[in-house]
């Protein structure tokens, strides 16, 4: 989707050729929810950048804020001040699903001084996409993205089911790879290629995972900043296509309690920003130093990265032993019971596959810290440990097993803190602590269940 040196004036004929009326202007928060505003046409060409309290981007998922939480004030101004929103044409799209010819495009958040608000989550992506070209490195990402189509569901307290296909039937059983399955949903997914091609999103193949309406995406590999763009916008649209077909689509982590867990995969490779060879190839073919340095570097670094890939109380329920989640940080080729894969592929495209993210990941974030790990692996020369041959699953857990260990790994690891932005890492551990207080009042099922009468 990403359109290369696309300006101002570009974008207004754009905007003309499309005969637009409205214009979202959209700002991806931390919690990967889409905040701004929207704006006429004229209004929009006219201000060219508008504002918005910086506390907008220090949230909780609920809408809530920390509550006298040091580091966070320090961060985030007493006085609640003003970013200015400047819009970047190259993200400049159309709203499928909008009535009126309408317009979407994303946001980037500046402070008065003119420069980027740090713990903003595209400015967190932009710092360590900086780090690597002044390195002279160039990255590139491939998501894949899983998600669950339910029925809808007005009550909160009830079980999630599975959506009613065009047979009349809901799926009861697991159907990975069934083309059969996918096709009960046909006009939901004809609607959700038509919305991509629509907004130039770059989606590659569609299938059906192993959980009754779990489905998963794939997207082609680019530019960091630009996949994070189309993961952001495709989860806003298979939600619209969902609604659309009287269904739900959800990248909750574990949003059934007997199906498996959505992840993020994401691929990873390097190059030469000059030219273009790979990074983790030699000439003769063989894995360079430097692959093994970023793997070394994701073993190194993921467990204190957790906090931004398992970002939920509800994202710890899929990392459980026994299912396609990895639990430890161990790495092999063509192995997808580990951690970190290597998809078999030629030299030019060799690549690393973190399997640790979760579905419900904000895109900016899980990228940049996927990124920041690899660039602190092949900074520091990190040795990875030795290749797992076998099944990982019965190794020992190396991931924290929960968001507060998460957090407290993510608080205490100051070289991934540098690199990521000592304000950010301050302001997203407070919302993230103060979203745990919130789900600490809550009293589950289980609870009720188990302990009412038996304690």
């Amino acid at each position: 989707m990403i359109r290369q040196n696309f300006t101002y004036s570009d974008m207004d004929v754009w905007l003309n050729d499309k005969r637009v009326t409205e214009i979202e202007c959209l700002v991806p928060d931390l919690t990967g929810v889409a905040r701004g505003k929207i704006l006429p046409r004229t209004k929009f060409t006219e201000e060219r950048g508008m504002r918005m309290p910086e506390a907008v981007l220090g949230m909780t998922v609920t809408g809530n804020y920390p509550a006298e939480d040091a580091p966070y004030t320090r961060a985030i101004s007493v006085t609640d001040r003003d970013m200015v929103l400047k819009a970047d044409p190259s993200t400049i799209t159309m709203v499928p699903w909008a009535v009126d010819p309408t317009a979407q495009v994303i946001h980037d958040c500046f402070f008065g001084d003119g420069t980027l608000v740090d713990f903003a989550p595209r400015s967190v992506l932009r710092r360590v996409l900086k780090l690597y070209a002044e390195q002279g490195w160039r990255a590139s990402v491939g998501p894949e993205l899983e998600f669950y189509l339910t029925a809808q569901n007005m009550d909160p307290n009830l079980p999630l089911k599975s959506p009613i296909g065009r047979s009349g039937r809901s799926e009861t059983s697991r159907h990975i790879y069934s083309i059969d399955a996918v096709n009960e949903f046909d006009p939901l997914f004809e609607d959700i290629y038509d919305y991509c091609d629509l907004m130039q999103l770059d989606v590659d193949t569609l299938i059906h995972e192993t959980g009754a309406g779990q489905m998963g995406i794939d997207f082609l590999h680019g530019d960091p900043l630009a996949m994070a763009d189309n993961v952001f916008f495709f989860k806003r649209t298979v939600r619209e296509a969902a609604l659309k077909h009287g269904m739900y689509a959800t990248f909750m982590a574990k949003p059934m309690a007997n199906e498996p867990g959505s992840a993020m995969h994401l691929h990873q490779s390097l190059a030469d920003a000059r030219t273009g060879a790979s990074l983790f190839s030699l000439p003769d073919g063989a894995a360079a130093p430097a692959f093994y340095h970023y793997i070394g570097g994701l073993q190194r670094y993921m467990p204190a990265a957790m906090a931004l890939a398992a970002p939920y109380v509800n994202s710890y329920r899929r990392i459980v032993r026994h299912t396609d989640a990895p639990v430890n940080v161990q790495w092999g080729r063509d192995n997808r019971t580990v951690g970190f894969r290597v998809p078999e592929s030629a030299p030019h495209d060799r690549r690393v596959e973190n399997r640790v993210i979760g579905a419900d990941a904000n895109p900016y974030l899980a990228i940049a810290v996927t990124l920041a790990c690899g660039y602190l692996g092949m900074t520091e020369r990190i040795e990875p440990s030795p290749i797992t041959e076998g099944s990982a699953r019965e190794r020992d857990f190396e991931l924290p097993q929960g968001l507060p260990e998460a957090l407290r790994l993510l608080r205490a690891e100051d070289k991934l803190g540098a690199v990521l932005g000592e304000r950010f890492v301050d302001v997203y551990a407070a919302i993230k602590d103060q979203e745990h207080l919130e789900f600490m009042t809550v009293i589950s099922p289980w609870e009720r269940e188990h302990l009412l009468l038996h304690v």
